[in-house]
């Protein structure tokens, strides 16, 4: 795999392979501290990021790489008019690999039209997110022991939430899964990826409250409007999860959210041991460090 653009690249043996090597990455940092010992590597974000940003810098660091970056790509010569394919062009000769984040939905297949090394998608627009869905499926199995028969109720924008639509592709890799959705009217999940689910044979469950997730459920992931992508207000998150909320819930339901939040998940709930997302973002590392092996040719 020469290149991570999109989810539905990986199979299910790909995505296992991945994953194993972000857990024995997880488990032991030190065996790969030099693996990309004198590679450089070239984080290009047009829109705002934390902890996508320096998680992606920090794997690469943590491998013995070096970086070379702008905090923001709007302040390069994009401003200036340069295309997306002309800066591609012109990093590909810097770097031995380009990690990008970019506002438009065909930008990383476009990157990869123009580059002579391996491009990692690290958010293109409203459709795709997959390094974000990969530590999200890699916390569900640590947590889980395995990802076949997960109930998972995805919350919040269904719409323009690009972890959404990513982890659900990943997901479709799996056995019986099955999924409830909970949103405002506006933001229920498009058709086109409830067409997805039932061609995977994936139960998916339309919901108007709290009240019709099972309290079992095994993942609550919830998301935040996503108000930079559209025009006009829709006010804030209807659906909340609280203490009062998650103690409905068995101690075995996990809360994870991609980050960062707004109101849609009270601090209330932080230090219950139900409640990842913390953890979750700190798993973007060996996974990130894990897709720079992979897509460079050093995986195991």
């Amino acid at each position: 795999m020469n290149n991570i653009i999109s989810c539905n690249q990986f199979t299910r043996e790909s995505l296992e392979k991945l994953l194993d090597l972000a857990k024995k990455i997880k488990e032991n940092p030190n065996e790969y501290k030099n693996k990309l010992d004198g590679k450089i590597i070239a984080p290009i974000f047009f829109e705002p990021s934390t902890r996508t940003r320096l998680s992606f810098e920090t794997a690469a660091l943590r491998l013995g790489a070096k970086i070379i970056a702008t905090e923001n790509a709007q302040n390069s010569s994009t401003k200036k008019g340069e295309s997306l394919q002309d800066t591609i062009r012109i990093l590909a000769g810097y770097a031995d690999c380009i990690v990008m984040r970019h506002n438009s939905d065909d930008s990383a297949e476009i990157a990869v039209s123009y580059s002579k090394v391996p491009i990692i998608n690290a958010g293109s627009g409203k459709k795709e997110h997959p390094s974000q869905s990969l530590l999200d499926v890699f916390t569900i199995r640590e947590k889980r022991g395995k990802i076949d028969g997960t109930k998972i109720a995805i919350l919040g924008d269904l719409v323009y939430g690009r972890t959404i639509h990513s982890l659900l592709e990943l997901l479709s890799l799996y056995d019986g899964i099955e999924v409830w959705g909970l949103s405002k009217e506006a933001f229920r999940l498009p058709e086109k990826y409830k067409k997805m689910l039932e061609d995977h044979n994936i139960k998916y469950h339309e919901c108007a409250g709290f009240d019709e997730i099972p309290r079992d459920i095994d993942v609550l992931y919830h998301t935040r409007i996503q108000s930079e992508r559209f025009d006009g207000d829709f006010g804030k998150e209807e659906f909340i999860i609280n203490k009062a909320l998650l103690s409905k819930f068995l101690q075995n339901t996990i809360v994870m959210h991609p980050l960062p939040r707004l109101d849609e998940i009270s601090e209330d709930i932080d230090d219950d041991p139900r409640a990842v997302y913390f953890e979750q973002a700190h798993n973007g590392v060996p996974v990130r460090m894990a897709m720079y092996l992979t897509v460079m040719g050093y995986a195991e």
